[in-house]
């Protein structure tokens, strides 16, 4: 057992990581901070950071798996196939929104002089399984490569009904990597024109790409151990005989928008689940926000349902988890873009550094309502529990453990604590130096897309 939970909290020490940084040389970058998996548990998400400069486009493509985007910062529109059409919504800060796993989808970032940045789960449920996610591009040229350009240039030119020195056109000219800029003082103007486009034209130049015949990959297909015909039905799945088409789809979620679900003096909490966004149902996936006052605490805690992921937003806190066996397995400081991850049923608090407010979101792995279990305050277990027999468990007199537990008059979220002093610059350098040594777990597999 003691080998087991030095090799847990190895890993969760090694997930308290930076992934904040950021690739001045191009229109934007993806990063991924990949779950833990291993003999004793395993996590079936990861935590994607998608950064776009100014007038940039994240080319249409779509994924091994499923994406729930959060608007950390700016605004901008997504694009994607539902139910065969195309589904466009402006996204501004604060707002949730589903990407389906097979389902094309294209990112803009249109406004001047603001950068976008989203926060993602990515779900791994349905994932190949042949590397943290897997990205199809369905446009794309010399980097990135479209999945097109994996066929026999004679039978793709057959499929798309033009000639081959057409087709090499097409799968040449774009150089300039996922995320492109759409100013012609950047590039060429390809993706304005795309982007200028009447909704039903949209849609059928992403159709166009993909419009392949079964049978003229037959031959091809019989050679290879899986084939791109196979994941068409899933990204542009014809529905005949259902008459008009509305282009319809779910709308986005603002979470600041929504009244918190616990608040006092010392910060507020909001949980979102099926109930409140249906889309979240599809993948299981829960979303939260909390926001604490300089040096509150979340209260102790278990999460009964769910592993829970955070990620911090700002501020600077300290994340403390104790093992089954009442030891403490992690007690970590985490800053601005730090992710963290909660095992479940762990015990576990949060707790805001003095010098300011913590403001943390994040994803758990159930779209119930997660029903969390405070282990201290007025609305504890504790006070459900007492009385002689849970009294006599503490080796206590019955007066003394109500003394103790009515202490606290406050719930959820509890006052300033001598636990939380103010941050030095020696502490914050120590913190860096001890994670330094885990950060080459990530190594270039943190991007995807950009090495």
């Amino acid at each position: 057992m003691g080998k087991r939970w030095a090799l847990i909290a190895a890993t969760l020490v090694a997930l308290v990581v930076t992934v904040s940084c950021y690739d001045e040389e191009g229109g934007g970058d993806m990063r991924v901070v990949s779950g833990f998996g291993g003999r004793f548990m395993k996590s079936p998400m990861h935590i994607g950071f998608i950064t776009m400069e100014p007038k940039t486009l994240f080319i249409p493509q779509y994924l091994d798996s499923s994406l729930i985007l959060f608007v950390r910062r700016g605004e901008g529109r997504v694009g994607h196939i539902y139910k065969d059409e195309l589904v466009e919504r402006r996204l501004r800060m604060g707002d949730i929104y589903r990407i389906e796993a097979g389902s094309a989808f294209y990112l803009i970032n249109a406004e001047e002089g603001q950068r976008l940045h989203i926060v993602c789960s990515i779900d791994t449920s349905q994932s190949l399984g042949f590397q943290t996610l897997q990205p199809f591009y369905i446009a794309g040229g010399m980097y990135p490569s479209s999945v097109l350009a994996g066929f026999d240039h004679l039978t793709l030119a057959t499929a798309f009904n033009v000639t081959e020195a057409e087709l090499g056109e097409m799968l040449t000219r774009q150089m300039n990597g996922p995320i492109v800029y759409l100013s012609d003082t950047h590039s060429p103007s390809v993706w304005s024109k795309f982007l200028d486009m009447e909704q039903n034209k949209k849609l059928a130049h992403m159709r166009r790409i993909v419009r392949i015949r079964e049978e003229d990959l037959k031959a091809e297909d019989e050679q290879q151990t899986w084939s791109f015909r196979k994941f068409l039905p899933s990204i542009f799945k014809r529905k005949e005989g259902k008459g008009s088409k509305t282009g319809k789809g779910p709308d986005a979620y603002n979470i600041y928008d929504r009244k918190p679900d616990f608040q006092n003096n010392y910060g507020w909490s909001t949980a979102l689940d099926e109930s409140d966004y249906s889309p979240l149902k599809h993948d299981d996936i829960g979303v939260y926000l909390v926001n604490l006052t300089a040096g509150s605490m979340m209260a102790p805690h278990i999460n009964p349902r769910a592993i829970e992921y955070g990620i911090v937003l700002r501020g600077a806190g300290t994340i403390q988890i104790v093992y089954p066996n009442g030891s403490l397995a992690m007690n970590a400081k985490v800053t601005e873009g730090n992710v963290f991850w909660i095992p479940r049923y762990f015990p576990f608090c949060q707790i805001a550094s003095r010098t300011g407010p913590f403001e943390f979101f994040g994803f758990t792995t159930s779209a119930r309502n997660n029903r969390p279990q405070f282990l201290v305050g007025a609305n504890s277990l504790l006070h459900k529990l007492r009385g002689p027999e849970f009294a006599a468990a503490f080796g206590l007199s019955e007066v003394r453990l109500t003394e103790i537990i009515n202490a606290q008059r406050e719930s959820t979220i509890l006052p300033s604590a001598t636990v939380a002093p103010p941050e030095e610059a020696a502490q914050v350098k120590l913190h860096r130096e001890e994670v330094a040594n885990v950060m080459s777990r990530f190594g270039n597999e943190m991007v995807m897309g950009f090495d």
